[in-house]
């Protein structure tokens, strides 16, 4: 019956899409910024692919995807797509229905895309940590326990995911209210077939093409590069890949949780044999679905999430 559930939100989520409505505007919103920094960006209204990919952010934003009975726990849900669109259709969406219907409170973030025409390629970040400050802000009026506020990212979103972990004491932007006082440092972090190295090897990804270009130099690399950022303040990790895929080698969840090890950083690290990339909520023939119950379990042996059967 799970699988059952977990299909109908997949391919409900993508018949939506195909059919030319936004699940987006099914969801209560919140607007990120009320001025948003670094602009001018593209201006105008954001486009929908016709299999639920974004582009043309304007206007980054949070989707509520909210819960009739929260248990307390909040996830920043960040899709992947290279930073070149956001791959809402196939990751963001049916993650943040999953969680909901866990009782969970996700947040699906719609960030800025750093080819759009802004002042400056960090603007993922900005939003990014805006976003968890915002969930923090609103811990009550979500009926939250602020210190139960997660972030969860695939692909490119998983190296957002992981850098603004690692690097939360850092400010991506000037601050622009009371908001920004607030920590935004998330209480656990899942990067599910991540993007988390900018150097070589590793260095052949859209996502570092739409970060550093082609000729980036080394301290750039090092700079972007998450494992790189990892210390023992890095929250507790949870980590999914195949071995087989072809886009982020799985050396770069490997990469990762070696470094939460070498930090001291309580992390979990699982690799299928199979699956590819890109694979959301699991591909058929695979068992790459498995990664959500063994993220419950994780959130459970961890003191954050409660199963009851």
């Amino acid at each position: 019956m799970k699988n059952i559930f977990f299909s109908f939100l997949f391919f409900g989520s993508l018949f939506s899409a195909q059919n030319g409505l936004s699940n987006q505007d099914l969801l209560p919103t919140i607007n990120l910024w009320q001025s948003i920094p670094d602009g001018p960006g593209p201006g105008g209204e954001m486009i929908i692919s016709p299999k639920g990919s974004l582009t043309h952010i304007s206007t980054p934003k949070l989707m509520i995807h909210q819960p009739a009975n929260p248990n307390g726990i909040a996830v920043l849900v960040i899709s992947g797509g290279g930073y070149a669109h956001i791959e809402s259709g196939s990751e963001g969406y049916p993650a943040g229905e999953w969680l909901k219907s866990l009782g969970i409170t996700a947040f699906e973030l719609q960030y800025r895309l750093p080819g759009e025409g802004w002042a400056t390629k960090s603007v993922p970040f900005q939003d990014a940590q805006r976003a968890l400050r915002i969930i923090r802000k609103n811990a009550g009026k979500y009926k939250i326990d602020p210190n139960k506020i997660g972030v969860l990212g695939f692909s490119a979103g998983g190296h957002l995911a992981g850098y603004i972990s690692s690097t939360f004491d850092t400010s991506y932007y000037p601050p622009q209210d009371e908001t920004d006082l607030i920590s935004a440092k998330p209480n656990f972090t899942a990067m599910i077939y991540p993007v988390v190295s900018m150097l070589p090897p590793n260095n052949t990804t859209h996502s570092y093409k739409s970060l550093l270009g082609k000729n980036a130099a080394t301290q750039d690399q090092i700079r972007l590069s998450v494992e790189k950022q990892v210390n023992a303040q890095t929250p507790i990790t949870f980590l999914a890949q195949s071995e087989d895929d072809p886009i982020s080698p799985v050396e770069n969840s490997i990469l990762m949780y070696q470094a939460l090890k070498n930090n001291k950083v309580p992390a979990e690290l699982h690799l299928f044999q199979s699956g590819g990339h890109g694979w959301g909520m699991g591909k058929k023939g695979t068992n790459t679905g498995e990664w959500t119950d063994l993220f419950l379990k994780w959130l459970q042996v961890n003191g954050i999430y409660s199963r009851i059967e």
